[in-house]
């Protein structure tokens, strides 16, 4: 006789949920008591919580919590980055203007691009350097996490997200701090000031931070540049995937990179309906503190994937590299702000 699935006992049923429920909750409080902290007393939470998680890596390392962990590090996160689609409106893009667009999508290919050729001088894998042109490029960890999710899994590959997303946060935090000092030292307008920011500083949370440290004007310009940043998440991942799809063909592989992720449509889906008004204000709020909430929770389980060893053999070169691809950015997007007259 045929069964379906309200004929299982519903205890079958949590039992089999149970292994998953067990590590996404270590995971799920690391993400509560890091977001605490860092609202309390300052600081970066998606750093918090990797070296909170970190501290935890011997729970990887057994059965118990090693599903959740893993169902945290690739389910959690995919809906997180989905959800960043909520952030944006093809609107807010028109509404900048084509010389702003044009130097992202320019900045954004070009760190990408050099990223992997900087990684080969240092003796790095190309990989690493792809993977870190794009965090630096686009929306530091959250574009660190979405193409990590559609690259090749290998040995480093968990240990090369971890780096990225440290040293990403990292030169964040700084430039959050010290890019609205050369703002100031060049005395850029406020229209210029935002351009700039929002070009060049990685993390959204940081661009904001920044961009309202000097206007009001400074803080809106700044915020929509940088979701263009964002927006360029889509077409990075589809050229990623078309990359190591053929990378995979080549070497014959069994597994393969998916042509589209669901993330990724689910992304795209959000920019749209939220563009054509469909998703009301106070849902909008929530699904970009889900969004967050899916990120930070992610980043914990990363963490707890992670061992200090592990990154202790690294050594200095992948943080040189996102020196010099920050740098870069640095230079392409204020050069043409001052140079290109954008912003005046």
């Amino acid at each position: 006789m045929k069964t379906t699935l309200f004929d299982t006992p519903l205890a079958e049923r949590f039992g089999r949920a149970r292994p998953i429920g067990r590590g996404l909750l270590v995971c799920v409080t690391i993400a509560l008591a890091t977001t605490f902290i860092a609202d309390h007393y300052g600081g970066p939470t998606l750093l918090y919580a990797l070296l909170f998680g970190m501290s935890l890596h011997f729970l990887s390392e057994e059965g118990r919590c090693r599903e959740g962990i893993e169902f945290a590090a690739r389910t959690v996160l995919r809906l997180g980055v989905a959800l960043l689609g909520a952030r944006m409106t093809l609107a807010q893009v028109g509404d900048l203007g084509i010389g702003p667009v044009l130097t992202v999508v320019v900045a954004v290919a070009l760190v990408i691009a050099m990223g992997s050729v900087l990684a080969r001088l240092l003796g790095l894998d190309r990989d690493l350097g792809l993977l870190t042109g794009g965090a630096v490029a686009i929306c530091g960890a959250s574009a660190a996490l979405a193409l990590s999710a559609v690259m090749p899994r290998h040995e480093t590959h968990e240990r090369n997200t971890i780096l990225t997303v440290v040293g990403v946060t990292t030169l964040s935090t700084m430039a959050m701090v010290i890019y609205p000092l050369i703002a100031g030292a060049l005395e850029l307008a406020d229209a210029q000031a935002g351009i700039f920011l929002g070009g060049t500083i990685h993390d959204v949370a940081q661009v904001v931070g920044a961009g309202y440290m000097i206007s009001e004007q400074t803080g809106d310009i700044s915020t929509l540049v940088k979701l263009v940043r964002v927006a360029m998440l889509v077409p990075a991942v589809m050229v990623f995937m078309w990359l190591f799809r053929a990378s995979r063909q080549e070497e014959g592989a069994a597994t393969k990179v998916p042509m589209l992720p669901s993330f990724l449509v689910g992304f795209v889906v959000l920019v749209l309906v939220n563009s054509m008004g469909f998703i009301p204000e106070a849902v909008n709020e929530g699904m970009s503190t889900l969004s967050r909430w899916c990120l930070v929770t992610a980043i914990a389980a990363l963490g707890i994937k992670t061992s200090f060893q592990k990154l202790a053999v690294v050594g200095w070169k992948p943080v040189i590299l996102m020196a010099l691809e920050t740098v870069l950015l640095l230079v392409v997007v204020l050069g043409v702000v001052m140079l290109g007259g954008l912003g005046t």
